[in-house]
């Protein structure tokens, strides 16, 4: 059994015209427990879109999103973001966290819609990633490169069995971008998560166990005819 299974999965969107522009179609696509999975893709390629359909943030037109024991479509979207809490973990390019708390009320604002905040876990996390002397920091006092940290010790903080991250080395300098990515596969390996990250790199793929090129594996009409989504 993979831990992540696409059948069929279909997404557009309306354009400004009004005609549907379809975004994603992928026939087929299995991730196994523990993978690390690099998809490549340029801008335009559907791949935010994507994992936004595997978390569950975006819902598909057609198709079928299993996680583990779990299928994303008959869920309702309050029960699609609990299962989010509970067995995902997210880390996006533009980091999302939140000003008006401290870095490790971050990373416990994670742990709150799962299964509970553990402070003494957010701090070995926090540690984990070189920001313990940091934890009551804000996010605005922090580096990029820090920033990008403290995402990615809230993308663990609910030991997810799946962490999806989006272009997660894209607002970094090459020297923080290899920290942050050796980070993130180190923290997956050790919490047994699967990985399945996006990226426009092309440097990166050596370090994954599988390299996945979207636009091979993405059949969405708007692609073939260059209309694709800035995603």
């Amino acid at each position: 059994m993979p831990l992540l299974s696409l059948n069929n999965l279909v997404k557009g969107f309306p354009s400004e015209n009004g005609r549907r522009v379809e975004v994603v179609r992928i026939p087929s696509f299995e991730l196994a427990e523990g993978e690390q999975v690099l998809l490549r893709g340029e801008s335009g390629s559907g791949k935010s879109t994507l994992l936004n359909l595997i978390a569950g943030i975006v819902v598909a037109d057609s198709g079928e999103i299993t996680i583990g024991d779990n299928s994303l479509g008959p869920l309702s979207e309050s029960k699609r973001d609990a299962f989010r809490a509970r067995s995902l973990g997210y880390v996006f390019q533009s980091f999302h966290l939140l000003d008006g708390f401290s870095c490790l009320e971050n990373v416990e604002l994670g742990m709150s819609f799962g299964a509970g905040v553990d402070r003494a876990f957010a701090r070995e996390l926090l540690e984990r990633v070189g920001l313990r002397n940091r934890e009551n920091y804000r996010p605005s006092a922090l580096s990029q490169g820090q920033k990008q940290r403290v995402a990615v010790a809230r993308a663990l903080a609910n030991r997810p069995r799946l962490v999806l991250a989006d272009e997660p080395t894209g607002n970094l300098d090459p020297k923080n971008a290899v920290a942050a990515l050796e980070l993130i596969q180190s923290l997956c390996r050790e919490n047994g998560a699967a990985l399945l990250l996006v990226s426009h790199d092309p440097q990166l793929g050596a370090q994954f166990d599988r390299v996945v090129e979207l636009s091979e594996l993405n059949q969405a009409d708007s692609l073939q005819s260059g209309e694709g989504d800035a995603a």
